[in-house]
């Protein structure tokens, strides 16, 4: 029997082995899709693990997606510009690290018929998703890419990739057409994200790549003020369906 993984830290919210559990029935696959807790120290010895066809394949999820880079065999032109890795597979006897957020990024965009060309996108993070998001974001003709992060220097790393992306101080508000919330808070009931919401007004997308919960605090204060919601559910099964397919 085939053995799957989902590795992050946390890892209690992933929905993954549900969703690739469903599908591996539905397709009569004889595998298993399971979810585990990692320590940064414990990445080289699950890679080893798909070396020695003790694991078939792995999902990463946080904050492991650029950690993961050293110890694999190769990365698709996808990750590579990305520098980001959510999926690891193991092709004539080398383990293959590969992007599949860019596209779920995107194809959750078109579901929700919301255009991004020429328009101005503020996006709260710069860990493991981000530079994935930056990127559909260019494929699909953003104006303006405007990216703020708690620690600075990773947001200024982003910008050698990126060399058009503008940065601003962590707690500041610029005029945008939509906002994406790439870091991890809202995983937790308390988490705030410092955004001077009166001062955005209404009419526009607030997008978090979480899922679970559905609404984190992020968008329900967006609600409130008149804003459309869109929260990752979606993103998370288009790049699940890609990954299967894999």
């Amino acid at each position: 029997m085939k053995k799957y993984l989902v590795i992050g830290n946390p890892i209690g919210h992933s929905l993954s082995p549900k969703l690739h559990n469903f599908w591996i029935k539905k397709n009569n696959i004889k595998a298993i899709y399971e979810k585990k807790l990692l320590n940064e120290n414990e990445i080289e010895s699950i890679i080893f693990e798909i070396k020695n066809n003790k694991i078939d394949g792995i999902n990463i999820t946080t904050p492991f997606k650029k950690s993961v880079i050293p110890f694999l065999d190769g990365l698709t032109p996808l990750a590579n510009e990305t520098q980001s890795v959510n999926t690891i597979y193991k092709e004539k006897d080398k383990v293959i690290g590969h992007n599949t957020d860019v596209g779920g990024f995107e194809l959750s965009l078109q579901k929700i018929n919301f255009d991004v060309k020429n328009k101005t996108i503020f996006v709260l993070g710069a860990g493991g998703v981000t530079s994935s998001i930056i990127l559909a974001l260019k494929k699909m003709k953003a104006s303006k890419i405007i990216l703020s992060n708690r620690t600075k220097k990773k947001a200024e790393d982003l910008k050698k990739i990126y060399t058009d992306l503008e940065i601003i101080n962590w707690g500041e508000t610029p005029d945008f057409d939509m906002i994406i919330n790439c870091t991890s808070l809202g995983l937790n009931k308390n988490d705030e994200i410092k955004l001077d919401y009166s001062k955005v007004g209404s009419g526009k997308l607030f997008y978090d790549v979480i899922y679970n919960p559905s609404k984190t605090n992020f968008l329900l204060k967006a609600e409130q003020h008149g804003n459309q919601i869109e929260n990752g559910k979606m993103m998370f099964v288009y790049q699940a369906h890609q990954a299967f397919a894999i």
